[in-house]
């Protein structure tokens, strides 16, 4: 009960007028996953023929048993008194396996058949996500004050794309799929198989997401390869495999943000470039406050000056002034004059008082004759002019 090869010079011949019956299958183009093929009578008889196409798998049956089987194209004869012979291709062990578990004990009184199946890659399945996915977005992250670490913002996607596959175990597409029907469709699997290539592609879009991968959310329509991969390491299309197929190629075409997401990505990038221009106004701000209190001969212009900065920034800055007029000169080595402290040596020459405007010492933090820093009194320690 096996297949033998015919020769090719047997096709087309005298020999073509010997075979008792002649099976073929159409092409079973991308809408036929199966089809049954017999005879008139339901018994293929020694000597027919049996035609396989490229990319069509032949599997005889005998009674729901398998007798033989290739995924090889070509002719070949029918022989009941032969072994199977499993021109098999990458299906060797499987039929096999098949041949094994299910031989009929060589019975033939029995109807047979022939079952194609199509081995050809499965084009244009669409798939699209029903409701928003969430996907942790590291291309936006976001900073963690307290422990210094950052955090992927959270984002939600929809997703549309397309995916092929094939049979890939035809043993087990028959025992739990397809069965013995005349015929089976892919319309008849596709609508569950959909439910699950979005099942898987959430957990792809979940390893994709981690601190290991980092994948941009706006870049996962060109992440092919990394989608698949996923899919292949972590096993994720297993209930998929188990129905004797698999994913083949997957594409994603499109990823669309919800509402809410699309704002969360505006207003992180309103607030990234007002951290960066606060930054570096904060920088500029830093380097003229310490030239001011350098500046011991005009420190009231030079922060003058920094608080005109400040308020040029809209207040982004605003208390480094305060800060800034802590920061204290170098002590003069020159004794300043003071009237009202108590001293038994007269002094060598008294400061006259300057007549520039006073400053009001409740208010005022440095002389307006020298610019250095006041600390209480009606005059300054350092010039001796008076501040009232």
């Amino acid at each position: 009960m096996g297949l033998i090869k015919a020769a090719v010079s047997a096709v087309g011949s005298t020999l073509h007028d010997q075979w008792k019956e002649y099976i073929r299958c159409e092409d079973l183009g991308q809408d036929i996953l199966m089809k049954r093929v017999s005879t008139s009578n339901g018994i293929i008889t020694k000597d027919s023929a049996i035609q396989v196409a490229p990319g069509q798998i032949a599997i005889i049956f005998q009674s729901g048993k398998i007798l033989d089987a290739t995924a090889e194209e070509g002719i070949y004869t029918f022989d009941q008194s032969t072994s199977p012979s499993f021109f098999a291709g990458q299906f060797g062990p499987v039929f096999k396996e098949m041949w094994a578990r299910f031989v009929y004990n060589g019975a033939t009184d029995k109807e047979q058949a022939v079952f194609y199946l199509n081995g050809k890659e499965i084009m244009d399945n669409k798939f699209g996500t029903p409701a928003p996915i969430p996907y942790q977005d590291w291309s936006h992250p976001i900073p963690n004050q307290m422990t210094g670490s950052m955090s992927p913002l959270r984002v939600e996607v929809k997703c549309f794309g397309k995916y092929t596959f094939k049979i890939s175990d035809p043993a087990i597409f028959m025992s739990r799929i397809a069965g013995t029907a005349t015929e089976y469709r892919k319309d008849e699997l596709v609508e569950q198989m959909r439910s699950e290539v979005i099942g898987a592609f959430q957990n792809v879009l979940n390893e994709l997401g981690n601190s290991n991968h980092k994948v941009p959310v706006l870049e996962l329509p060109s992440s092919t390869d990394e989608i698949k991969k996923a899919m292949d390491v972590n096993v994720f299309d297993q209930p998929i495999r188990d129905r004797g197929l698999s994913i083949v190629g997957f594409v994603v075409e499109s990823v669309t943000l919800d509402e809410e997401s699309n704002k969360k990505i505006d207003n992180y990038e309103l607030s990234s470039n007002a951290f960066m221009q606060q930054g570096t106004l904060t920088g500029a701000y830093a380097n003229a406050v310490q030239d001011a209190a350098k500046n011991e001969a005009g420190a009231m212009n030079g922060f003058l000056g920094v608080g005109m900065m400040n308020m040029a920034s809209g207040g982004m800055i605003g208390g480094a002034v305060t800060n800034a007029a802590n920061v204290q000169s170098a002590p003069s080595n020159q004794q300043a004059y003071n009237p009202y402290a108590q001293n038994t040596q007269a002094p060598q020459a008294a400061v006259e008082p300057t007549t520039s405007t006073p400053m009001n010492q409740g208010t005022a933090k440095f002389c307006a004759n020298c610019g250095n820093p006041v600390s209480g009194g009606n005059f300054c320690t350092n010039c001796g002019a008076r501040l009232n």
